[in-house]
């Protein structure tokens, strides 16, 4: 077996990538990555976004109309993620500064995780010390960014699988399909490529989840300002995708949304 010989990447691809990671918003950011490297790679791209580590500073409830409140999440980093959430009709001003003022001297300097896990052990032992109204929106508050932390999976051009699939591809890449909606396996199995660094690469005969629709996943870790790993991205195709074209966009994916998120 000779080895593989990995190409480079060309000016106009890291254009490209470069624009792409040069948006404003870490989600954004993702987003572009995610379409960027499906249209250089002619495959369907993968994006594990990253978990939310980095601590709070504070949080703010906003009455935004009748029966409506908006909850806002404020981090370290400076990224604000906001919710919407139903209040009581009539709810006074002063609910919404209390729940707010308790909220943020519990999460600052915390992760959204250990900030949930504390109010809640503080509500559940009545340690809290608000009253009944209060308490209904910190619980509330609580509950809509309880999933917030999670790892979320972003799927970008699966039509060009279609596109390049000859008529006995066809099955193979409905199986793929099916495969790509079992959200959390795909997480689970993306999530070994933090484990190292560089770009890893799973075969379809050698994972279980991808093994019926032989497909062959190409990704790498990006990392934060601390360097810490914090998503994974790359793209999803047949087997006999071109390696040594791809293999090094991934890369240079990874090293521009590192870049970007420092």
């Amino acid at each position: 077996d000779s080895l593989l010989q990995i190409g480079d990447i060309s000016e106009e691809e890291r254009r490209a990538i470069d624009d792409a990671s040069a948006r404003t918003g870490a989600e954004t950011v993702l987003e572009e990555a995610a379409l960027r490297l499906s249209g250089l790679t002619n495959s369907a791209s993968l994006v594990v976004t990253q978990t939310r580590e980095a601590p709070l500073r504070h949080i703010d409830f906003v009455a935004t109309g009748p029966g409506e409140s908006l909850v806002v999440l404020v981090f370290e980093d400076g990224r604000i993620e906001n919710r919407v959430i139903k209040t009581p009709p009539g709810l006074p001003a002063g609910s919404l500064i209390s729940a707010g003022n308790y909220l943020s001297s519990r999460v600052r300097g915390r992760t959204l995780a250990e900030a949930i896990e504390r109010i809640r052990l503080e509500i559940e032992s009545r340690q809290a010390q608000l009253d009944e109204l209060t308490t209904k929106l910190v619980e509330e508050g609580v509950a809509v960014f309880s999933g917030a932390g999670e790892p979320t999976l972003i799927v970008r051009g699966q039509g060009r699988l279609l596109d390049e699939a000859t008529d006995q591809d066809l099955e193979r890449v409905r199986m793929l399909f099916d495969d790509l909606e079992r959200k959390k396996e795909v997480i689970d199995l993306l999530g070994a490529a933090k484990g190292g660094e560089g770009v890893k690469i799973f075969i379809g005969s050698e994972n279980r989840l991808f093994s019926l629709s032989g497909s062959s996943v190409i990704v790498a870790p990006y990392r934060d300002k601390s360097r810490k790993i914090v998503g994974v991205l790359g793209v999803i195709g047949p087997t006999r995708v071109n390696y040594a074209k791809v293999i090094p966009i991934v890369d240079y994916t990874a090293e521009a949304v590192s870049r970007m998120l420092k």
